[in-house]
């Protein structure tokens, strides 16, 4: 693995020229020199990236999986997560198409945008998971790029850092926004993974390991599922009103009602088989749950 402390460090790296500003590179895509045999395996940076690109023939390996940039999209990296590239075997085959802007937190450093940066959830989305964009949404970031890029390449004076982080910003709230449409508009997709989810939950539930197997975890889920967790939840919030951890619950709470209703066991051997270590945190969330106690509920019912 090889981290990059600096930006200039990746340029020097890269075989870029040396950023305008030591905190702050746009970097045109077009320009980056092709990848050689002695790229490392991985790279972290301690910097953000942005970018919005196409590359063919590029593969980028994230986490444990890969995807390609053959569509044009928007990605976001935050500081030390980790990546790796590899090439088609030829390189001329490659063809690329874009802009990535680099910023290193201390650029943010006593502005807004330094205490607000992180609320965005996109930074823990994997890069599988970029924005892809419409034409028109395509067009608005570029906008922002390109004024970004103007700034960046202009002498440096006290108005330049507050104008480019002005239009980091809207860039990012686009981005938000344009990310909420995406989850809005690819209802088959997002209907395939609820369908995986309900599958993958009840299988969990009824798996006679639950007891050692404990509670499904978020984490767990997501990985299950090929997402990140962010992106699990914001989609599934999107799309039906609640998050996976509620989703979770949601599975829990009727297989204890089941158990409840159909069995003669006790409450105690009910939150053991269903992966709680201690009854009283099964009967609190049950309570929250459904407003009454699992007694209460099992009462309700003849006998």
């Amino acid at each position: 693995m090889r981290r990059f402390t600096t930006i200039s460090e990746f340029h020097e790296f890269r075989q870029l020229p040396k950023p305008q500003h030591p905190l702050l590179s746009v970097v045109d895509v077009g320009t980056v020199p092709p990848l050689t045999s002695a790229e490392p395996a991985s790279l972290v940076f301690d910097f953000y990236c942005i970018s919005i690109k196409r590359m063919r023939n590029v593969h980028m390996q994230y986490g444990q999986h890969s995807f390609d940039f053959n569509e044009g999209i928007l990605s976001f990296m935050a500081p030390n997560q980790v990546f790796s590239l590899a090439v088609a075997d030829k390189a001329e085959d490659v063809e690329k198409s874009g802009w990535v802007v680099y910023l290193h937190p201390d650029f943010l450093w006593n502005t807004p945008l330094a205490q607000t940066i992180q609320q965005y959830d996109f930074w823990d989305y994997s890069l599988r998971e970029g924005l892809f964009l419409s034409a028109k949404e395509e067009e608005a970031i570029l906008s922002l790029v390109f004024a970004i890029q103007r700034e960046y390449a202009s002498p440096i004076d006290q108005f330049s850092k507050p104008i480019i982080v002005s239009h980091l910003e809207s860039l990012l709230q686009y981005a938000d926004r344009f990310y909420h449409r995406q989850f809005l508009t690819r209802e088959k997709a997002n209907h395939e993974v609820l369908e995986r989810l309900e599958t993958l939950l009840q299988a969990y539930f009824n798996s006679p390991d639950l007891p050692e197997r404990g509670l499904p975890t978020v984490h767990y889920v997501a990985d299950c599922l090929h997402l990140s967790p962010k992106y699990l939840s914001n989609l599934l919030r999107v799309t039906t009103g609640q998050n996976t951890q509620q989703h979770i619950h949601a599975r829990l709470i009727a297989k204890a009602k089941e158990k409840l209703s159909t069995t003669t066991r006790t409450v105690s051997e009910i939150a053991y088989e269903l992966g709680f270590e201690h009854v009283p945190s099964f009967s609190k969330l049950f309570k929250t749950k459904t407003s009454q106690s699992p007694l209460e509920f099992r009462a309700s019912f003849p006998s």
